[in-house]
């Protein structure tokens, strides 16, 4: 395992995330027992990991539980990270959210769990569209004063949002956020558009969810929903559609092409677009923890990566590839474009 810098901070963090969202089976038939949960705690640690990433609400807050028993005298080498916003009781309007009763509240409630006195990062989970920005933030850098949190990271958040909260945390002179969260896979590019140019323009980490496409780039699906013709269940429409079988037979043949397993090229692909990414991988056993962990020994070529990214049409959209048309371009430039040393952004498929 190598490690990387946190944004702009010199926190070292592995190379893989760590996902605790599966740690416990009190609530959901998905999650693992609390067996399961600490192998593959101590997989991932053995294997030099350090960056294990939760929630409040994850499991309904089974999932700190565990880590925290977990952690033990590994708790000084490990970089925990945890998130507010989301409510844990359904008839109060301040149990979720962002504003700074929320934040307290919450993180209060994950320090016991965890069992510790400082979470390393702390996680908005997701936009609330109705707290200031400038509560949030200051609300956060309190905390960082106060020894209770390290570090800062915002999830699941327009761009917009984003950028604006990182002028006003420069200005102010407070805490301003490490990282970013979001989902990024073959089959969900969306980030592409807007979340991961804003990113590496700003110097912020991105930490990936969902890299396996809800399980599909992992290959075990893709026999089942073809033979038992689930394309047509509305349960399975949202991920399980043609175009999205039509990524996960691209990333199987590229697989066995390299003796690798679909997931293990799947998250290789991620690792390829950017040094800013750190993917989470998230497991409910063992063996899956160990098939994910060797995606960083699969070495995608330059033909891969085109291959998987074409597998799929995708449309950066306005204004990105107006911008980048010829015409544009032509039009922006001149005849100069190539002799101008800049960077300039590079052309995606």
């Amino acid at each position: 395992m190598r490690f990387k810098l946190l944004g702009k901070t010199g926190l070292r963090v592995s190379e893989l995330c760590l996902g605790a969202m599966t740690f416990g089976n009190d609530l959901s038939t998905w999650g693992a027992s609390r067996e399961d949960s600490e192998r593959v705690f101590r997989a991932y640690v053995d294997a030099g990991g350090n960056f294990i990433d939760t929630a409040n609400m994850y499991q309904g807050g089974r999932s700190e539980e565990l880590l925290g028993e977990f952690l033990g005298a590994e708790r000084q080498r490990c970089v925990v990270a945890t998130k507010f916003t989301l409510g844990t009781l359904p008839g109060d309007p301040n149990s979720g959210g962002n504003q700074r009763k929320s934040i307290i509240h919450s993180l209060e409630g994950s320090l016991k769990r965890l069992k510790t006195d400082y979470v390393d990062l702390l996680w908005m989970h997701a936009w609330d569209q109705m707290t200031p920005q400038e509560e949030v933030l200051r609300a956060l850098d309190d905390l960082v004063s106060a020894g209770k949190i390290l570090y800062t990271g915002i999830s699941d958040t327009p761009a917009w949002v984003v950028s604006r909260s990182q002028a006003i945390a420069e200005l102010r002179g407070w805490t301003s956020f490490a990282a970013l969260q979001l989902p990024y896979s073959l089959i969900e590019r969306a980030a592409e558009r807007e979340l991961l140019p804003m990113a590496e323009a700003l110097g912020l980490s991105v930490t990936a969810w969902g890299g396996l496409g809800n399980g599909l780039l992992s290959g075990k699906y893709l026999p089942k929903a073809e033979a038992q013709g689930r394309l047509n269940d509305p349960i399975f429409a949202a991920t399980m559609n043609e175009a999205n079988l039509a990524v996960a037979r691209e990333v199987m043949r590229i697989a066995e092409a390299h003796g690798a397993s679909a997931s293990q090229v799947a998250l290789a692909w991620i690792r390829t677009q950017s040094p800013f990414l750190i993917p989470i991988i998230g497991a409910r056993t063992e063996a899956q923890l160990q098939d994910n962990l060797k995606c960083v020994d699969v070495a995608l070529t330059e033909e891969d990566c085109t291959a998987l990214a074409r597998a799929r049409s995708f449309d950066l959209g306005f204004p990105t590839t107006f911008l980048e048309s010829a015409g544009m371009e032509k039009l922006i430039y001149g005849d100069s474009l190539q002799k101008i040393d800049v960077l300039l952004p590079s052309k995606r498929v």
